[in-house]
């Protein structure tokens, strides 16, 4: 099986990956490993992104396809495999269609974890994470998965913070950017018969079982 997880911040995409990678037996691939992977292997594609990423600049859609398409021109590429972050725009999507071409394979759906931005904002702004990022790091959410003290990590017993990505500002800003890459991206896939939408606001586990029943078709 072959697909793609779309979705805004804090829909869930992550966790329904895991899911899928170690009940359907499928090779996950996120966008940022393989660029850390590539920047640490000093590819061709590696050492033009290292500059970007470290300049806190977006790396351009011709950067990002070139990356993908390293990973599916080995050997040793991934047959069975979902996609998280990739593609982001509608101009990847069709880089994306042509490359699979050129490697005859095919996806198999496109996974959409509708959540509606309100909720996004709610789910994001009540992280708090560990300050020592070193040494802990953990996160908690208010929402979900408290600490067993408020503003004190229970792994380390170091302060808990908001992260400057996860206040509502930058949050909603990260709205308006997803919005705009990725709509005309749900479009082109629904028009192309391979979208399926899943709703992220059920449990982990009816979402999965959502998503399952959705790639079986009706």
């Amino acid at each position: 099986m072959r697909l793609v997880l779309v979705g805004a911040p804090g829909s869930g995409k992550g966790t329904q990956a895991e899911l899928l990678v170690k009940r359907l037996g499928l090779t996950y691939i996120g966008t940022g490993d393989i660029l850390r992977a590539a920047i640490k292997a000093h590819t061709p594609v590696g050492l033009q992104a290292e500059p970007i990423i470290k300049q806190g600049r977006l790396v351009p859609d011709a950067v990002v396809n070139d990356l993908v398409a390293e990973l599916f021109q080995r050997p040793d590429r991934p047959e069975a495999f979902v996609l998280d972050g990739y593609p982001r725009t509608y101009a990847q999507a069709i880089a994306f269609d042509a490359l699979l071409n050129l490697q005859y394979l095919r996806l198999d759906g496109v996974v959409y974890l509708t959540v509606k931005d309100e909720e996004v904002v709610r789910r994001i702004s009540s992280r708090r994470c560990c300050e020592n990022v070193t040494n802990c790091g953990v996160c908690f959410n208010l929402l979900a998965r408290r600490p067993k003290v408020d503003g004190v990590c229970d792994n380390c017993g170091g302060n808990l913070v908001t992260r400057a990505d996860d206040k509502e500002e930058t949050v909603r800003r990260r709205l308006v950017e997803f919005h705009a890459n990725t709509d005309q991206l749900i479009e082109y896939y629904r028009g192309r018969g391979l979208l399926r939408e899943v709703s992220a606001l059920d449990p982990m586990e009816t979402i999965y079982a959502n998503v399952v029943k959705a790639l079986k078709g009706p």
